[in-house]
């Protein structure tokens, strides 16, 4: 083990969520450190680690100016999406936050496309009454985003330490306390006053998914494994519009919302609309919606895929040159005018549950980003509403990182990990991809948690066993939740309860005894969890 350090903020995870909060906590003079999967700053060409890099729509988010658009607006068109989950009292602050965290970013370096007055050039995606995403690059937004908090963080006191695994949480007193993670094969320690989660998702526990290969659920399983409780890990969104390439496993490219903002439209094999009579906002209604009249479509023709029609659009190369890049790089071309797409396994709209200040029910352990639970999402996210919820909570998450930043240190033993439960990663995507994806039963879950239950030890030699043992962890705690949803809601839909409960009530897990236990319904109220210090605002400068 290597000599201990001490650091007031410890973030895991290099995406918007943690490099927002890594800048934010150095502005107030915090000593952070970085750890990401990838690498710090990637050489052209490489595949990044976050999934923020991958994001093509962009930032949704209210211009106080427009008169067309209002946070209310805002508000209506999420707790719309969220199927009666979403909690409008945390939701709020975030989206009315939005703006300021927008031009913090344009402060660190990031350029919107813009028109010749200088106002952000807007369209419009799926579950949205106005066009109020932002975008940057055409459909590069992620890519410059992250290249804007690289850049800055480069240029900043915090220190980012590349191709590091984290194993554990580190907990003393019942708080955390640091982290252990490996890297180049050697285990290390890091000490902090707090550490942020700010993992990501967990795609890869399906067999296709628009995310990088570092999103293997280690978020979820480090903070189950801490003692922190997790909420809506059923509700894992699949984009309508994945492109299709025959055989193809793990990350796949992504055929942004913003295409059919801007005319594009799913046709099936026949050449029919695949979302005609569906919902009144047709191929721009809420994702779950879109997604399973896919699947209908593909089922009633027995093709492995739809069109999406592109014919409308002027300029398609030049206003989707990410989507453009990424047809040719899947070996495919953009010929007469259609993109074949499906379904694919897209972002968890649950996660680690946090209340308005990013703090979970184990003192000290924050959570940012798509790992977290804020109440923001529910049962379906509202598309380009993920980049808005990092920035936000990103600076939340810092602010309360300072009210912490004195705590005495502790330095407890490091618990020897060297073996956890985990399933062979092939049979557990394609399980969780046949069972716990669009389409689930109380009989296909039974036997996937059945499975998952009876993975073997394995020992941790390499980043890919504790990956593999997140995976399955995490695949577990999706399995329970769906199995205890007797109803079909959001993008969780039952076969076997096809109809959606009276009431929306959220539900929350934590991990006792290596089992999965469901702690009481989750009020709709924002949960207060575990620190003692103050309440802190959702905006504020940085």
């Amino acid at each position: 083990m290597s000599e201990q350090i001490h650091v007031d903020l410890v973030v895991v995870g290099a995406g918007v969520a943690g490099l927002t909060a890594a800048l934010v906590a150095a502005s107030h003079g915090l000593s952070v450190t970085v750890l990401t999967k990838g690498w710090a700053w990637a050489p052209p060409g490489a595949e990044h680690s976050t999934s923020t890099f991958y994001a093509q729509g962009g930032i949704a988010v209210v211009d106080p100016g427009d008169v067309d658009d209002s946070v209310a607006l805002h508000l209506s068109d999420t707790l719309a999406a969220g199927a009666g989950l979403t909690d409008p009292v945390a939701t709020e602050p975030i989206l009315a936050a939005g703006w300021e965290a927008v031009d913090q970013l344009v402060r660190w370096g990031a350029e919107f496309d813009i028109d010749a007055a200088g106002r952000f050039l807007r369209t419009r995606e799926g579950g949205h009454s106005v066009r109020r995403i932002i975008h940057a690059g055409g459909d590069a937004t992620g890519a410059r985003v992250q290249e804007a908090l690289a850049a800055a963080v480069a240029q900043s006191s915090v220190r980012v330490i590349d191709h590091a695994t984290v194993t554990q949480i580190l907990t003393a007193g019942g708080r955390a306390a640091g982290l252990e993670y490996v890297r180049s094969g050697v285990r290390a320690a890091l000490w902090a006053s707090s550490v942020l989660l700010a993992t990501g998702g967990l795609g890869h526990v399906y067999s296709a998914t628009t995310n990088p290969s570092g999103s293997t659920g280690d978020g979820i399983a480090l903070a189950l494994r801490a003692g922190a409780e997790v909420a809506d890990l059923e509700f894992v969104q699949f984009h309508p519009t994945m492109l299709y390439v025959p055989g193809a496993r793990g990350r796949r490219t992504l055929v942004s919302e913003a295409v059919r903002g801007e005319g594009g439209v799913l046709v099936d094999a026949d050449g029919r609309s695949v979302t005609a009579g569906v919902h009144p906002l047709g191929d721009l209604a809420p994702r779950d919606v879109v997604a399973r009249a896919v699947t209908a479509a593909m089922r009633r023709t027995g093709s492995p895929h739809v069109w999406l029609d592109i014919s409308a659009i002027d300029d398609f190369e030049g206003r989707f040159p990410t989507v453009t890049a990424g047809v040719r790089a899947s070996g495919l071309d953009i010929v007469g005018e259609r993109l074949p797409v499906v379904p694919g396994a897209h972002y968890l709209c649950g996660g680690v549950v946090t209340d308005g200040g990013a703090r979970t029910s184990v003192p000290g352990l924050l959570a940012a980003g798509e790992v977290a639970r804020t109440g923001l999402h529910g049962g379906n996210r509202l598309a380009s509403n993920s980049l808005l919820e990092g920035l936000v909570m990103g600076g939340v998450a810092a602010r309360s990182a300072a009210a912490l930043a004195h705590t005495a240190p502790s330095y407890p033993e490091v618990p020897a990990l060297t073996a956890l439960p985990a399933c062979d990663r092939t049979v557990l995507q394609d399980a969780m991809s046949g069972a716990a994806a669009l389409d689930r039963t109380a009989e296909g879950l039974t036997r996937l948690a059945a499975l998952l239950d009876a993975a073997p030890m394995r020992a941790l030699d390499t980043v890919a066993d504790i990956e593999d043992a997140n995976l399955t962890l995490t695949a577990r705690a999706v399995v329970a939740a769906a199995l205890a949803r007797e109803e079909s809601r959001g993008c969780h839909y039952r076969a076997d309860f096809p109809w959606a409960a009276r009431q929306a009530a959220p539900r929350r897990f934590c991990r006792a005894d290596d089992r999965l236990v469901e702690v009481a319904a989750l009020g709709m109220a924002t949960v207060r969890a575990g620190d003692a210090g103050p309440m802190v605002s959702v905006g504020g400068a940085p």
